[in-house]
């Protein structure tokens, strides 16, 4: 398969490019800034570019002859409103090319295990200091729901999201926080990254939002 991944360098976006090389597949890795220390390596199955996912004439540009598009963008704080703009990007520069596009979402949009009229975001006790990326990923959500003429596919982390072990495990679910015996609700990057490539490798949630979690 040929993939074509933006925010390529960030913490999810690296997993995702490294999960997808270990199967066999292109890659092209994208990123707003490449470093200077990446380059092709044509044995390995990987490109380096640089683009704006924001900018659908780059997005068409990166896109063409690819069977999928992964984004993995995700903007500094302060800049939360990025995450929208460049969800639109992708969908003008995508919509009626036949390319799918898997996006890495939020959680905020959630509902907590149990109630189903209460989201995260809306949930008792959520971090004020983390409300503006999670009103962004809402947004983010909103833009791909309404795109016409694209497949695409949401993937909303758990609670927690962050680097750990590699272990080949998770449990799928839609619209409802996944949480563990214990209560908590995470994922390591490396476990979020298989569950987004099983997805690119076998298509289960055609335009619709899934979520993964331990």
């Amino acid at each position: 398969m040929r993939i074509t991944v933006f925010g390529a360098t960030g913490a999810v976006g690296s997993r995702v490019v490294q999960e997808a090389l270990s199967r066999g597949h292109e890659v092209t890795a994208v990123s707003r800034q490449a470093l200077r220390s990446s380059k092709d390596d044509a044995a390995g199955g990987l490109r380096v570019r640089r683009g704006d996912a924001s900018d659908p004439t780059e997005v068409t540009r990166l896109s063409r002859g690819q069977d999928l598009v992964i984004s993995a963008t995700r903007p500094v704080p302060g800049r939360e409103d990025e995450l929208a703009i460049a969800a639109k990007g992708l969908v003008s520069g995508l919509a009626g090319t036949g390319v799918r596009l898997l996006i890495v979402g939020g959680a905020a949009s959630l509902t907590l295990p149990g109630d189903r009229s209460t989201t995260v975001v809306d949930g008792p006790g959520f971090p004020a200091a983390l409300r503006p990326i999670a009103l962004a990923c809402n947004e983010q959500l909103e833009v791909i729901r309404s795109s016409a003429d694209l497949e695409w596919t949401y993937l909303s982390p758990p609670a927690l999201l962050e680097p750990g072990v590699r272990t080949g495990t998770y449990r799928l679910g839609r619209d409802e926080l996944l949480t563990a015996a214990d209560g908590t609700s995470y994922i390591s990057m490396e476990d979020f990254a298989i569950a987004l490539l099983d997805e690119a490798e076998r298509p289960q949630h055609h335009c619709t939002r899934f979520t993964v979690g331990y």
